[in-house]
C-alpha cells in the first residue's frame, strides 16, 4: 500500500489530473506508478505517437470487433462477455490498465451521431450487455469505465448542453444501466459525461457523483471526467470527480493547491481522491502478454454472424444457394463500412470483405461497384439473386455531430428500386450506426439483412449468413419507425439555447409506441430466423409480495439449428403514475437443435414491477395486477398470464393541503371521513348523496382546506386534525 501521508499537497494534486492525453502523472519517489488508459469500447485504440481523442491520428493494430450497436442487437449477454475478455487480453497485451467503455446510453433518438457506440433503446437491455462485457474485461485483469454517466443522448452541442430530465424518467430510464453495471459487475470506474443535468455540469455534479453513485449505488471506486468534460477543476473534485483527463500541464493541479492553502477546499476531499486513485493503480496494474490476432479475428467473425438482423425474408429468399448466379452492387461491398468514426475509431488488424467472402462461397458472382442506376438494373437482370449493399458512410453519421434525417442516400434509394424492379429476386444488405428509413423501397425487395456496423470480420459474418453457413440470430435493440416524425422525442430533439427537454418521460422508443399505440416499420425485438420456433407453454408463479418466477418452453420446429430470443415484458395499470404499455423484464438468447425443446425460467425481482415515485424518494411496487407477457417483439405478445401482487402498501400523510380526492382515498381517513359525514346527515341527505355520488368528481381535486368550508359542521375542524395526526 502507497502511504497517502507521504506524498506532498502538490504530489497530491498532481495524481488528480493526466500526465498527458492517455496516462497519469508518477510519483516515482513514493512508488507511484503512471498508467495508461484509453478508448474502447469494441477495441483498443492504442496511440503511441501522435495522440488525439478524436481518432484522426492512427493506433497500434488491435482486433474490432461489433460495436455496441451490433452486440445490442445480439441480445445475447455471452457475445459482451466474450469481447469483454478478449479486450482484457489485448488491453494487457498493449500496455492499457483502463479500458474507456462500456457505453451505456439510452438511443432516445435514432438522430444520435453516437448511437453505434450504444446498445439500446432500452435500460435493461443496455444494462445487461454493458455489464456482461464489463465481467468479461475485469475478469482478464483490466480496468473498465462505464460511460458516459449520465443523460448524454445526443452529440448536439454535447459540451455545454443541459439535458432538463424529470426525475423518474432520469430513475427509470437513463440510470439503471449505469446502476447494473455498477452494483453487478463492478465497474472499476465511471466516465462523466459533458453535458449539464438540470442545469448542473455532470462533472460537478453532487448529487450525480456522490449522492447517486457513491452514496446510494455503494460504488467504491474511481469517477474521472471525459475528455476536456471539467468545467471547474476544484467544484468537480467537490462533487465527487476523482481524475480529470487529460493532462492541463498542471493548471488545473495548481488550483486544487490553491484552493486547499486558502481554505476553501478541505484538503480531506483532495486526500480521498487521491486515495481511489492510488487503489486503481494498484488494484489493477499492467501485466502485459500478447494476443492470437489470427484467433481473436476468427472470433470476431463468430460474433457478428450473431448480431445481423434478418429484417425481411420473403420466399424465402435467404440463405442462397451457391450456384446462383449473383450480382453485387454498391461499393460497401468492396470497401466496407463497419466501424464508427471518432474516439472509438480502430485500427484493424485485418478487414474481411464481403465480396471476397461472397466469391469463397457463391461460384457465380459479379459485381458492380458505386451506385450506377442502368449498370446495376443491367447485372441484376442476368442473375438470379441481386444483392444491393447499401448504408451510411462516415460523413454521414459519427461522434460529434447528429443526423438530421433518417434517409439513405438518394442514389442508393435511386438503384434500390431500380434493381427491385430488374431483378427476380432483390436482398438489401445495411451497413449503418443508427436505424436508417426503409420507406419507399421496403416493399420492393425480397429480403433485408441489417447488419448495422460489425467491426473487421462483418464481411466474413455477412457470407456467412447470406449463405446459410450461419443462421441469424439477432433481433432489433431499438424500433425502426415509419417516419422520424414518429419518434417521441422528435419535436424536443436536439434542443435549443443550450437546453434540451426531454418531454416524452419515461415514454422512449417502444414504451411509446406500444402505448400509443403508433405503427411502426419494425418494432423492438424483431428479428426472423432460417428456422421456426414455437412458445409452447408459460407457467408463473409469484414467489413473493413482489416477485415472480416465469417458466416458458420454447421448441424449434423448423429444419436448422438456431436462435431464439424469449423475451418477457410487464405490463400494468397498477398504481398512480402512468406506466408504458409493457417494458422488457427479462430475455434469455436459447440455441436449439432441429426439434428440440427447452424449458427455462426467468425470475422477475422487485424492480421488474416498480415504478419511481417522486413522492417517497423510491422504488414502489404499487398493489394489483400485473400481466406477464412472453412477446414475439414489444408490439406482438404470444402469451399472457396474470399475477395480483400485495406489493406495497403506503398510505401518505395527510394534510389540510391534500385534496379532497387524497382523503377519501386514504386507508385510515378516508373511511373515518365517510362515517363522519353519514353521521352528520339525515336520512334523505344520505339517499340524495347516493344518488349524487358522482359529483364527488368535481370536487376530488379541491384541497381539503377549501371543501371544509363547505361541510359546515358535519366533520368539526379537530376531527380533521385528529385525522392528520392519525395518518402520520
Amino acid at each position: 500500500m502507497i502511504d497517502i501521508s507521504a506524498l506532498t499537497l502538490e504530489q497530491k494534486a498532481s495524481l488528480l489530473s493526466g500526465r498527458d492525453l492517455w496516462s497519469t502523472k508518477a510519483v516515482e519517489d513514493a512508488g507511484v506508478p503512471s498508467i495508461v488508459l484509453t478508448d474502447g469500447p469494441h477495441g483498443v485504440r492504442r496511440q503511441v505517437g501522435a495522440a488525439d481523442h478524436l481518432g484522426i491520428n492512427g493506433s497500434e493494430p488491435a482486433t474490432c470487433f461489433p460495436p455496441a450497436v451490433a452486440v445490442g442487437s445480439s441480445w445475447d449477454p455471452q457475445v459482451a462477455t466474450r469481447i469483454g475478455q478478449a479486450l482484457g487480453v489485448e488491453s494487457k497485451a498493449i500496455g492499457v490498465t483502463v479500458l474507456l467503455g462500456p457505453g451505456v446510453n439510452i438511443k432516445r433518438s435514432p438522430l444520435c451521431g453516437r448511437n453505434f457506440e450504444y446498445y439500446s433503446e432500452d435500460p435493461y437491455l443496455s444494462g445487461v450487455l454493458g455489464a456482461a462485457q464489463v465481467r468479461g474485461l475485469q475478469g482478464e485483469g483490466v480496468a473498465a469505465s462505464v460511460k458516459h454517466f449520465a443523460a448524454n443522448n445526443q452529440e448536439t452541442d454535447r459540451m455545454r448542453v443541459s439535458a432538463d430530465v424529470d426525475e423518474r424518467a432520469l430513475r427509470e430510464i437513463y440510470l439503471p444501466a449505469f446502476e447494473r453495471v455498477v452494483t453487478e459487475a463492478g465497474a472499476a470506474t465511471v466516465m462523466c459525461s459533458y453535458n449539464k443535468i438540470n442545469g448542473v455540469y455532470a462533472s460537478q455534479n453532487r448529487w450525480l457523483l456522490t449522492d447517486l453513485l457513491r452514496d446510494e449505488w455503494r460504488f467504491t471506486g474511481l469517477v474521472m471526467s471525459d475528455w476536456g468534460a471539467v468545467s471547474d477543476r476544484v467544484a468537480a473534485l467537490e462533487a465527487g470527480l476523482d481524475l480529470e483527463m487529460p493532462g492541463t500541464g498542471g493548471v488545473t493541479d495548481q488550483q486544487i493547491v490553491d484552493a486547499v492553502r486558502s481554505g476553501d477546499l478541505d484538503e480531506t476531499v483532495v486526500d480521498e481522491a487521491v486515495r481511489r486513485v492510488l487503489a486503481l493503480v494498484e488494484q489493477w496494474p499492467a501485466t502485459g502478454g500478447e494476443f492470437d490476432a489470427d484467433a481473436h479475428h476468427a472470433l470476431a467473425r463468430t460474433l457478428a454472424a450473431e448480431c445481423a438482423v434478418l429484417l425481411k425474408n420473403d420466399g424465402a429468399t435467404l440463405p442462397l444457394d451457391p450456384s446462383a448466379a449473383v450480382a453485387v452492387i454498391g461499393s460497401f461491398a468492396a470497401e466496407p463500412r463497419y466501424q464508427g468514426s471518432g474516439s472509438s475509431r480502430i485500427n484493424p488488424t485485418r478487414l474481411d470483405i464481403a465480396l471476397e467472402e461472397i466469391r469463397a462461397i457463391g461460384r457465380d458472382v459479379r459485381h458492380v461497384p458505386g451506385f450506377t442506376v442502368d449498370e446495376a438494373v443491367a447485372a441484376a437482370r442476368d442473375a438470379d439473386v441481386a444483392i444491393v449493399f447499401a448504408g451510411l458512410g462516415d460523413t454521414e453519421e459519427s461522434e460529434g455531430f447528429d443526423r438530421e434525417h433518417l434517409d439513405l442516400p438518394t442514389e442508393q434509394v435511386d438503384v434500390i428500386r431500380a434493381v427491385a424492379g430488374a431483378a427476380r429476386r432483390t436482398v438489401v444488405v445495411l451497413a449503418n450506426g443508427g436505424v436508417v428509413s426503409l420507406e419507399g423501397w421496403h416493399d420492393q425487395v425480397d429480403a433485408i439483412l441489417e447488419g448495422f456496423l460489425l467491426g473487421q470480420a462483418g464481411g466474413g459474418a455477412i457470407a456467412d449468413l447470406l449463405y446459410g453457413v450461419a443462421n441469424p440470430s439477432g433481433h432489433l435493440a431499438e424500433t425502426i419507425p415509419l417516419r422520424l416524425q414518429d419518434n417521441p422525442s422528435y419535436l424536443n430533439f436536439p434542443g435549443e439555447q443550450q437546453h434540451v427537454r426531454y418531454g416524452e418521460g419515461v415514454m422512449v422508443g417502444y414504451r411509446h409506441y406500444a402505448s400509443v399505440p403508433a405503427p411502426v416499420r419494425y418494432p423492438f425485438g424483431h428479428g426472423l430466423s432460417y428456422t421456426s420456433f414455437a412458445t409452447r407453454a408459460v407457467g408463473v408463479e409469484v414467489t413473493g409480495d413482489d416477485t415472480v418466477e416465469v417458466t416458458v418452453t420454447v421448441a424449434n420446429t423448423g429444419k436448422r439449428a438456431g436462435k431464439h430470443v424469449v423475451q418477457i415484458y410487464v405490463a400494468t395499470d397498477a398504481g398512480p403514475v402512468r406506466r408504458p404499455a409493457r417494458e422488457l423484464r427479462a430475455f434469455t438468447k436459447l440455441d436449439l437443435e432441429p426439434g428440440e425443446e427447452r424449458t427455462v425460467t426467468l425470475s422477475l425481482d422487485r424492480r421488474s414491477f416498480a415504478y419511481w415515485d417522486i413522492e417517497q424518494q423510491g422504488w414502489v411496487v404499487a398493489p394489483g395486477e400485473y400481466r406477464i407477457q412472453v412477446g414475439e417483439n414489444a408490439a406482438t405478445v404470444i402469451a399472457e398470464e396474470s399475477v395480483t401482487l400485495t406489493g406495497d402498501v403506503i398510505a401518505a400523510p395527510l394534510s389540510m393541503d391534500s385534496t379532497v380526492g387524497e382523503w377519501f382515498a386514504h386507508p385510515i381517513a378516508g373511511p373515518a371521513l365517510m362515517q363522519g359525514m353519514a353521521a352528520a346527515m339525515t336520512e334523505e341527505q344520505r339517499a340524495q348523496a347516493e344518488e349524487q355520488h358522482h359529483q364527488l368528481r368535481m370536487v376530488e381535486s379541491m384541497p381539503m382546506r377549501q371543501f371544509a368550508g363547505f361541510l359546515g359542521d358535519a366533520i368539526p375542524p379537530q376531527a380533521l386534525e385528529q385525522l392528520i395526526e392519525a395518518t402520520r
